[in-house]
Protein backbone atom coordinates (compact mmCIF):
# COMPACT_ATOMS: atom_id res chain seq x y z
CA UNK A 1 0.00 0.00 0.00
CA UNK A 2 2.79 2.15 0.58
CA UNK A 3 4.76 1.80 -2.59
CA UNK A 4 1.09 2.77 -3.91
CA UNK A 5 1.05 5.54 -2.36
CA UNK A 6 4.12 7.12 -2.66
CA UNK A 7 4.00 9.01 -6.37
CA UNK A 8 0.74 10.45 -5.15
CA UNK A 9 2.92 11.65 -1.29
CA UNK A 10 5.67 12.84 -3.62
CA UNK A 11 3.38 14.91 -5.84
CA UNK A 12 1.48 16.12 -2.79
CA UNK A 13 4.84 17.40 -1.44
CA UNK A 14 6.14 19.13 -5.06
CA UNK A 15 2.19 20.90 -5.07
CA UNK A 16 2.55 22.06 -1.48
CA UNK A 17 6.33 23.50 -1.94
CA UNK A 18 5.35 24.87 -4.98
CA UNK A 19 2.28 27.04 -3.45
CA UNK A 20 4.42 27.53 -0.39
CA UNK A 21 7.36 29.47 -2.90
CA UNK A 22 4.36 31.00 -4.82
CA UNK A 23 2.97 32.77 -1.42
CA UNK A 24 6.76 33.60 0.09
CA UNK A 25 7.44 35.38 -3.71
CA UNK A 26 3.98 37.15 -3.34
CA UNK A 27 4.63 38.51 -0.12
CA UNK A 28 8.26 39.28 -0.91
CA UNK A 29 6.59 41.32 -4.20
CA UNK A 30 4.38 42.97 -1.86
CA UNK A 31 7.05 44.23 0.91
CA UNK A 32 8.92 45.74 -1.95
CA UNK A 33 6.68 47.69 -3.58
CA UNK A 34 4.60 48.22 -0.47
CA UNK A 35 7.97 49.71 0.63
CA UNK A 36 8.78 52.17 -2.38
CA UNK A 37 6.29 54.43 -1.26
CA UNK A 38 7.13 54.90 2.41
CA UNK A 39 10.19 57.02 3.77
CA UNK A 40 12.64 56.91 3.80
CA UNK A 41 14.21 57.08 1.03
CA UNK A 42 17.77 56.04 -0.25
CA UNK A 43 18.25 58.43 -3.25
CA UNK A 44 22.03 57.05 -3.49
CA UNK A 45 21.01 53.05 -3.77
CA UNK A 46 18.20 53.63 -6.49
CA UNK A 47 20.50 56.36 -8.33
CA UNK A 48 22.99 53.59 -8.37
CA UNK A 49 20.53 50.93 -9.59
CA UNK A 50 19.64 53.08 -12.20
CA UNK A 51 23.22 53.53 -13.41
CA UNK A 52 24.03 49.78 -12.88
CA UNK A 53 20.86 48.32 -14.62
CA UNK A 54 20.22 50.52 -17.24
CA UNK A 55 23.58 52.48 -18.32
CA UNK A 56 25.70 49.57 -17.93
CA UNK A 57 23.42 47.04 -19.48
CA UNK A 58 23.52 49.25 -22.99
CA UNK A 59 26.24 47.22 -24.90
CA UNK A 60 25.06 44.53 -24.50
CA UNK A 61 21.18 45.49 -25.11
CA UNK A 62 22.29 47.08 -28.15
CA UNK A 63 25.02 44.38 -29.68
CA UNK A 64 21.78 41.72 -29.11
CA UNK A 65 19.23 43.94 -30.84
CA UNK A 66 21.16 44.91 -34.02
CA UNK A 67 22.48 41.64 -34.64
CA UNK A 68 19.03 40.10 -34.16
CA UNK A 69 17.25 42.86 -36.89
CA UNK A 70 19.92 41.95 -39.01
CA UNK A 71 19.13 37.95 -38.69
CA UNK A 72 15.48 38.76 -38.51
CA UNK A 73 15.86 40.99 -42.08
CA UNK A 74 17.31 37.75 -43.90
CA UNK A 75 15.21 34.97 -42.46
CA UNK A 76 12.02 37.15 -43.37
CA UNK A 77 13.77 37.88 -47.00
CA UNK A 78 14.65 34.76 -47.24
CA UNK A 79 10.97 32.86 -46.18
CA UNK A 80 9.08 35.78 -48.06
CA UNK A 81 10.71 35.27 -51.13
CA UNK A 82 9.29 31.92 -51.65
CA UNK A 83 6.11 33.33 -52.18
CA UNK A 84 7.31 36.84 -54.16
CA UNK A 85 6.28 39.05 -51.03
CA UNK A 86 9.91 40.29 -50.42
CA UNK A 87 8.16 43.77 -50.03
CA UNK A 88 6.98 42.37 -46.53
CA UNK A 89 10.27 42.40 -44.61
CA UNK A 90 10.26 46.17 -43.48
CA UNK A 91 6.71 45.92 -41.83
CA UNK A 92 7.36 42.06 -40.32
CA UNK A 93 11.20 42.99 -39.05
CA UNK A 94 9.36 46.35 -37.36
CA UNK A 95 6.62 44.12 -35.70
CA UNK A 96 8.83 41.22 -34.70
CA UNK A 97 11.26 43.67 -32.74
CA UNK A 98 8.91 45.92 -31.64
CA UNK A 99 6.07 43.46 -30.10
CA UNK A 100 8.28 40.16 -29.15
CA UNK A 101 11.99 39.80 -29.72
CA UNK A 102 13.22 43.38 -28.28
CA UNK A 103 11.07 43.06 -25.26
CA UNK A 104 12.28 39.39 -24.66
CA UNK A 105 15.79 39.58 -25.60
CA UNK A 106 16.06 42.51 -23.57
CA UNK A 107 14.98 41.17 -20.44
CA UNK A 108 16.37 38.06 -20.85
CA UNK A 109 19.50 40.25 -21.32
CA UNK A 110 18.39 41.82 -18.12
CA UNK A 111 18.25 38.53 -16.45
CA UNK A 112 21.25 36.97 -17.39
CA UNK A 113 23.76 40.27 -16.29
CA UNK A 114 21.21 42.02 -13.87
CA UNK A 115 19.06 39.66 -11.86
CA UNK A 116 22.62 37.32 -11.34
CA UNK A 117 24.44 40.33 -9.85
CA UNK A 118 21.57 41.42 -7.38
CA UNK A 119 21.11 38.12 -6.46
CA UNK A 120 25.10 37.86 -6.31
CA UNK A 121 25.74 40.83 -4.29
CA UNK A 122 22.38 40.50 -1.46
CA UNK A 123 23.72 36.61 -0.86
CA UNK A 124 26.99 37.38 -0.67
CA UNK A 125 25.65 40.56 1.91
CA UNK A 126 23.55 37.67 4.02
CA UNK A 127 26.64 35.23 4.57
CA UNK A 128 29.35 37.85 5.49
CA UNK A 129 26.29 39.40 8.24
CA UNK A 130 25.91 42.44 6.24
CA UNK A 131 22.06 42.57 6.09
CA UNK A 132 22.27 41.47 9.83
CA UNK A 133 24.06 44.64 10.35
CA UNK A 134 21.59 47.14 8.51
CA UNK A 135 19.07 45.86 11.21
CA UNK A 136 21.40 46.43 13.64
CA UNK A 137 21.18 50.12 12.80
CA UNK A 138 17.65 50.13 12.47
CA UNK A 139 17.68 50.02 8.76
CA UNK A 140 14.86 47.56 7.24
CA UNK A 141 17.11 45.50 4.34
CA UNK A 142 13.64 45.55 1.98
CA UNK A 143 13.57 48.95 1.66
CA UNK A 144 17.65 49.49 2.33
CA UNK A 145 18.50 46.35 -0.44
CA UNK A 146 14.70 45.32 -2.84
CA UNK A 147 12.92 48.57 -3.36
CA UNK A 148 15.49 50.41 -4.65
CA UNK A 149 16.82 48.21 -6.84
CA UNK A 150 12.70 46.96 -8.09
CA UNK A 151 11.89 50.74 -8.83
CA UNK A 152 15.02 51.16 -10.91
CA UNK A 153 14.52 48.43 -12.79
CA UNK A 154 10.89 49.10 -13.28
CA UNK A 155 11.61 52.55 -14.75
CA UNK A 156 15.05 51.81 -16.67
CA UNK A 157 14.20 48.33 -18.51
CA UNK A 158 11.59 50.22 -20.78
CA UNK A 159 13.64 52.96 -21.79
CA UNK A 160 16.11 49.63 -22.55
CA UNK A 161 13.75 48.18 -24.50
CA UNK A 162 12.69 51.24 -26.72
CA UNK A 163 15.98 51.80 -27.15
CA UNK A 164 16.68 47.76 -28.28
CA UNK A 165 13.79 48.12 -30.77
CA UNK A 166 15.49 50.59 -32.63
CA UNK A 167 18.70 49.31 -32.93
CA UNK A 168 16.97 45.93 -33.71
CA UNK A 169 14.90 47.94 -36.54
CA UNK A 170 18.29 49.85 -37.52
CA UNK A 171 19.93 46.75 -37.82
CA UNK A 172 17.29 45.34 -40.65
CA UNK A 173 17.10 48.28 -42.10
CA UNK A 174 21.28 48.11 -42.24
CA UNK A 175 20.63 44.58 -43.85
CA UNK A 176 17.93 44.94 -46.12
CA UNK A 177 19.71 48.18 -47.65
CA UNK A 178 22.95 46.67 -47.95
CA UNK A 179 22.48 43.66 -48.85
CA UNK A 180 19.10 43.13 -50.33
CA UNK A 181 18.61 45.68 -52.41
CA UNK A 182 15.87 47.50 -50.28
CA UNK A 183 15.70 51.22 -50.97
CA UNK A 184 16.08 53.41 -47.97
CA UNK A 185 13.51 55.63 -47.99
CA UNK A 186 10.63 53.56 -49.04
CA UNK A 187 12.29 50.86 -46.23
CA UNK A 188 11.43 53.66 -43.86
CA UNK A 189 8.22 54.37 -44.72
CA UNK A 190 6.83 51.12 -44.70
CA UNK A 191 7.98 51.08 -41.16
CA UNK A 192 6.84 53.76 -39.96
CA UNK A 193 3.13 53.28 -41.67
CA UNK A 194 3.05 49.77 -40.28
CA UNK A 195 3.93 50.06 -36.25
CA UNK A 196 0.82 51.24 -34.61
CA UNK A 197 0.66 53.55 -31.14
CA UNK A 198 -0.31 49.66 -29.46
CA UNK A 199 2.48 47.83 -30.39
CA UNK A 200 4.75 50.44 -28.56
CA UNK A 201 2.36 50.27 -25.51
CA UNK A 202 2.67 47.02 -25.25
CA UNK A 203 6.35 47.03 -26.10
CA UNK A 204 6.98 49.53 -22.94
CA UNK A 205 4.59 47.39 -20.51
CA UNK A 206 6.57 44.80 -21.27
CA UNK A 207 9.95 45.89 -20.29
CA UNK A 208 8.30 47.47 -17.35
CA UNK A 209 6.82 44.22 -16.19
CA UNK A 210 10.07 41.94 -17.38
CA UNK A 211 12.43 44.34 -15.35
CA UNK A 212 10.00 43.86 -11.81
CA UNK A 213 10.46 40.40 -12.52
CA UNK A 214 14.52 40.45 -13.28
CA UNK A 215 14.73 42.68 -9.93
CA UNK A 216 12.30 40.62 -7.68
CA UNK A 217 13.93 37.27 -8.65
CA UNK A 218 17.26 38.86 -7.86
CA UNK A 219 16.58 40.09 -4.44
CA UNK A 220 14.66 37.33 -3.69
CA UNK A 221 17.10 34.38 -3.98
CA UNK A 222 19.53 36.82 -2.29
CA UNK A 223 17.94 37.35 0.69
CA UNK A 224 16.85 34.01 0.93
CA UNK A 225 20.31 32.37 -0.15
CA UNK A 226 22.12 29.74 2.02
CA UNK A 227 25.19 30.32 3.71
CA UNK A 228 28.63 30.06 2.57
CA UNK A 229 29.68 30.30 -1.21
CA UNK A 230 27.45 27.08 -2.71
CA UNK A 231 24.61 29.15 -0.83
CA UNK A 232 25.53 32.27 -2.95
CA UNK A 233 26.30 29.95 -6.45
CA UNK A 234 22.81 28.51 -5.99
CA UNK A 235 21.06 31.51 -5.30
CA UNK A 236 22.56 32.85 -8.34
CA UNK A 237 21.92 29.99 -10.68
CA UNK A 238 17.96 30.07 -9.39
CA UNK A 239 17.49 33.89 -9.64
CA UNK A 240 18.56 33.93 -12.83
CA UNK A 241 16.68 30.37 -13.72
CA UNK A 242 13.32 31.68 -12.29
CA UNK A 243 13.62 35.35 -13.52
CA UNK A 244 14.14 33.95 -17.47
CA UNK A 245 10.95 31.19 -17.20
CA UNK A 246 8.68 33.68 -15.73
CA UNK A 247 9.83 36.07 -18.28
CA UNK A 248 8.60 34.10 -20.95
CA UNK A 249 5.36 33.26 -19.46
CA UNK A 250 4.48 37.14 -18.64
CA UNK A 251 5.25 37.62 -22.52
CA UNK A 252 2.80 35.25 -23.47
CA UNK A 253 0.01 36.52 -20.96
CA UNK A 254 0.74 40.24 -21.88
CA UNK A 255 0.68 39.38 -25.52
CA UNK A 256 -2.64 37.44 -25.10
CA UNK A 257 -3.71 40.65 -23.17
CA UNK A 258 -2.97 43.09 -25.76
CA UNK A 259 -3.37 40.99 -29.19
CA UNK A 260 -5.83 38.54 -28.59
CA UNK A 261 -8.89 40.25 -30.92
Amino acid sequence: MTAVLAPFTAIGRSVIALMTMIGSVALFVWGAVSHIFRPPFYGREFLSALFNIGWLSLPVVGMTAIFTGGALALQIYDGSSRFSVESVVPQIVAIGMVRELGPVLVGLMVAARVTSSIAAEIATMKVTEQIDALVTLSTHPMKYLAAPRVLAAVLVVPALVGIGDIIGIYGGFLVATENLGFNPATYVRNTADFLQLNDIVSSLVKGAVFGGIAAVMGCYYGMNSGRGAQGVGQATKSSVQAAAVLILAANFLLTSLFFSS
